[in-house]
């Protein structure tokens, strides 16, 4: 039994013994995330390619849906696959600024006597399959808004200064960047050369942590040209 199912086991008996009302709520809460499953593992391996690190993903799902007030979640699935989504990328975004990867041949002078060459090429694999899913299922102003709120944490009013809109439609912009992946639908067509730009940008940002050089890929892939930083 997955580790996370035998802790709601263990849950279960204890409010079983104590009589706690919440019994019936935690099954079903189970009973989601069982149905969920193989589709959130499908998205993780999809975006990362190591099925340890998949199970990994999904076990903080799991977690993460424990703690959730799910009292308050409309669509309990598309919440999952969001949450799958956005914790895989985290797991890519970190290995990169553990500077576990970073023999790449895009970052050449930076080295890691620790990374072994089937490391590097896992971690560059992983990054160019996560960017290619929100190049696939998102728009260029929705991927712009959902890597730089999401990914970096940028405020809403400097993203808002690069796009050219307001924050509150730039709001809008991550809000259904979130929903767009949450259906899992893919298909838009992808530009080799854009892929590898967008690629080798978040690269530099997530291991240097310097947006420059991704907030100018990204607002020109978006149509529109970011005001100089003061």
């Amino acid at each position: 039994m997955d580790t996370y199912l035998a802790r709601a086991a263990q849950g279960r008996e204890t409010a079983m013994t104590t009589a706690d009302p919440t019994v019936g709520e935690l099954d079903t809460a189970v009973s989601v995330f069982v149905r969920a499953r193989p589709g959130l593992l499908r998205i993780a391996h999809r975006i990362l390619g190591n099925a340890n690190e998949a199970e990994d993903v999904i076990q903080e799902a799991w977690l993460r849906w424990q703690s959730t007030d799910r009292t308050l979640v409309a669509n309990p699935s598309a919440l999952l696959r969001t949450t799958t989504v956005r914790l895989a990328i985290n797991v890519v975004q970190s290995a990169w600024s553990r500077r576990e990867s970073c023999a790449s041949p895009w970052l050449p002078d930076l080295a890691d006597d620790h990374a072994t060459p089937q490391a590097v090429i896992e971690r560059q694999e992983a990054v160019e399959r996560a960017v290619l899913l929100l190049m696939e299922t998102l728009t260029p102003r929705q991927r712009a808004a959902y890597v730089l709120r999401e990914g970096f944490g940028c405020p809403y009013d400097r993203i808002a200064e690069l796009l050219c809109l307001s924050v509150a439609n730039t709001r809008q912009q991550v809000a259904r960047a979130q929903q767009r992946l949450a259906t899992g639908r893919r298909g838009q067509p992808v530009d080799s050369v854009a892929h590898r730009r967008l690629v080798q940008a978040f690269l530099t940002a997530a291991h240097s942590g310097d947006l420059s050089c991704l907030e100018r890929v990204l607002s020109r892939d978006a149509g529109c040209t970011p005001a100089r930083s003061a």
